[in-house]
């Protein structure tokens, strides 16, 4: 199955006019990167000594984390000096003007993590101006290695993949995730989560975006939404699910942007009816689960 010619990846790939052995070079690179890093988590995984928390409550950070991030960040320097990179815990560097960038989660699914849940990865994604066009998801704990390119497809563990067939919303098993603000607004996804857990076989939440992009890239779920992402939280799993056949839109059905932090990620029949789903929620009120105190106060749009 291939990728929508109209897809975020392969439109930046028409764009930067990069030829299909340079795409493979990034996505060695990529694959590299990923390797490094999950070598770092698989090192660490049971035996952390420091865990914390940063900006926001429940938003962990840990040694792995940031050992990590060193082993990708060494692997990008060495084979891509030229290019720009932004990394969760380090920020961004600057590259030498190219509107290619590396963007880097080294520990996906940090809580996760931390607990010994085996749903974590790195993540190693590469944008052209700001939009994805390849990356590497490596999941270590579930021995899964996933990458994706254009004019390559979609893989993992050498063999291609591609989005389910599954045609409509009755018949799906959808994955989402909660943000990290969800204790403090009352747009928090709960309303959603019940929408679409009354309409579907199930909504499953496992707590790192980018493998939940992997498995509907592979056909493990149907669909997949959330709200409150960052940049490093996508960047190689829109080209995942885009290369092995299935789209990527924002909550509108509006091309995707990764500054909004919302996607949708489904097969081609499910888009609609998740697009559907999601402008038919409101919020439920805060009294409804214990938080009685949300009600009154002023709640941020969603981005």
């Amino acid at each position: 199955m291939s990728a929508c010619p109209n897809s975020v990846s392969e439109q930046a790939w028409r764009d930067s006019g990069l030829a299909l052995w340079e795409i493979e070079r990034f996505a060695e690179v990529a694959r590299q990167a990923a390797t490094a890093g999950s070598r770092q988590l698989l090192h660490h995984f049971g035996r952390l000594e420091r865990i914390q928390e940063k900006g926001s409550a429940g938003n962990l950070v840990t040694e792995a984390d940031f050992a990590a991030e060193a082993a990708v960040l060494a692997v990008l320097a060495e084979a891509t000096p030229e290019l720009g990179v932004l990394a969760e815990e380090s920020g961004r560097r600057l590259g030498q003007g190219s509107p290619l960038e590396w963007c880097v989660d080294p520990l996906d699914g940090t809580t996760n993590y931390a607990h010994r849940y085996p749903f974590f990865g790195t993540s190693v994604g590469l944008t052209w101006n700001g939009r994805p066009l390849l990356g590497a998801l490596a999941a270590p704990a579930l021995q899964q290695f996933y990458w994706a390119a254009p004019g390559l497809g979609a893989w993992n563990n050498d063999s291609p993949i591609r989005v389910s067939d599954c045609q409509e919303l009755a018949s799906s098993l959808l994955v989402t995730g909660f943000a990290y603000d969800r204790i403090t607004r009352l747009d928090n996804n709960y309303a959603e989560f019940a929408w679409f857990t009354h309409r579907t076989r199930g909504v499953r939440r496992a707590g790192a975006a980018a493998v939940d992009l992997a498995f509907v890239a592979d056909g493990r779920v149907d669909g997949y939404w959330e709200r409150g992402l960052s940049p490093w939280d996508l960047a190689a799993g829109i080209p995942l699910v885009e290369q092995a056949g299935g789209v990527v839109c924002s909550y509108d059905g509006s091309p995707v942007d990764l500054a909004s932090g919302c996607l949708i990620a489904c097969t081609p029949a499910l888009r609609q009816a998740l697009v559907a789903g999601l402008a038919a929620c409101t919020p439920l009120s805060g009294a409804s689960y214990g938080a009685p105190e949300l009600d009154g106060g002023c709640q941020m749009p969603t981005p």
